[in-house]
């Protein structure tokens, strides 16, 4: 519960903030109690296209058995065609192309060359959830199967698996940052020593050569956050206030820090107002509630004795 409501409530607490400069949360925050203010066209408690995008991932695992790769795009498709108040522009390109599921990611990424965005990062705790109980392995192969729905560059897909295996770390009460070598080590090859450099201990966010809406500044910022910081709420306060894509990088903290720090880490004050329109689906809105139930389905389910369930 505290990684998918963790992820939820950092979304909803960037939103406002997104492609703000460094500091704005800080000075608007300046005794580091934030709020769910809204603002940027959200209203407060509001998650994006991060939180929504993950729930349909949970509710497919859930509904289908495992992994149903052509029921995620169906779904993700279906999603975008009812016009999301945010929809990243590559995922928006891939999921409204009219090709199939199995390509359309592929065809996008040979024409543009460039697809190492942070969209299939965002809406990974569901499935990072899901998969923990079926080990390192199965949970790092899932991630990189429904980051490719949408990502064609493998730097995308590597960095959802190693997201996915931190956050098993996590759930079963291990340090996520003193994981991150041995994920690192099932890392494809030719992307490792890129990835390295991102999950290095000494890391810092002015490190980063490209904006955090990449995947790998967004996975190194929350790394950051959760190392620097003493708890989950001063972890998202410290993603926010990084600035640039802050809904996305304090979703990605929110899933990494409430997996580590639990549900009842998450104040009160932002769950209570904490809401996950879905578009396309019957006006559906989730509450704190829903999100801790789909939590516990997923838990509880896990896919363990499923790991090779892939359609």
């Amino acid at each position: 519960m505290g990684a998918v409501v963790g992820s939820a409530a950092g979304d909803a607490l960037g939103a406002p903030f997104e492609f703000g400069l460094p500091g704005v949360y800080g000075a608007r925050f300046p005794d580091g109690s934030g709020t769910m203010c809204g603002g940027g066209g959200w209203d407060p408690g509001e998650a994006t296209d991060d939180t929504q995008m993950a729930v349909l991932v949970g509710e497919s695992l859930l509904e289908r058995g495992g992994l149903d790769l052509p029921d995620i795009f169906g779904r993700f498709r279906r999603w975008a065609a009812a016009g999301p108040k945010d929809i990243g522009l590559q995922t928006e390109d891939v999921l409204t192309s009219g090709d199939p599921w199995d390509l359309a990611a592929a065809l996008h990424f040979q024409v543009n060359t460039r697809a190492a965005g942070n969209g299939s990062l965002m809406r990974a705790t569901t499935s990072a959830v899901y998969f923990a109980r079926a080990g390192r392995t199965a949970t790092m192969d899932a991630a990189r199967r429904i980051a490719a729905l949408t990502h064609g560059d493998r730097a995308a897909w590597e960095g959802t698996a190693v997201f996915h295996e931190l956050v098993r770390v996590a759930l079963e009460g291990g340090d996520p940052l003193a994981a991150a070598d041995d994920a690192l080590a099932a890392v494809h090859a030719d992307h490792r020593a890129r990835w390295a450099v991102v999950l290095a201990p000494d890391r810092h966010p002015d490190d980063a050569t490209e904006f955090n809406g990449a995947v790998w500044p967004c996975l190194g910022t929350a790394l950051w956050a959760l190392r620097t910081t003493g708890g989950f709420e001063q972890a998202l306060g410290a993603a926010v206030d990084v600035g640039g894509d802050t809904d996305t990088v304090a979703a990605v903290t929110g899933g990494l820090a409430g997996a580590v720090y639990g549900a009842g880490a998450v104040p009160e004050r932002w769950t209570r107002l904490l809401h996950v329109p879905l578009p396309g689906y019957g006006g559906r809105v989730l509450r704190a509630g829903d999100l801790e139930t789909l939590a516990l389905r997923l838990d509880g389910t896990a896919g363990i004795n499923r790991p090779e369930n892939y359609t």
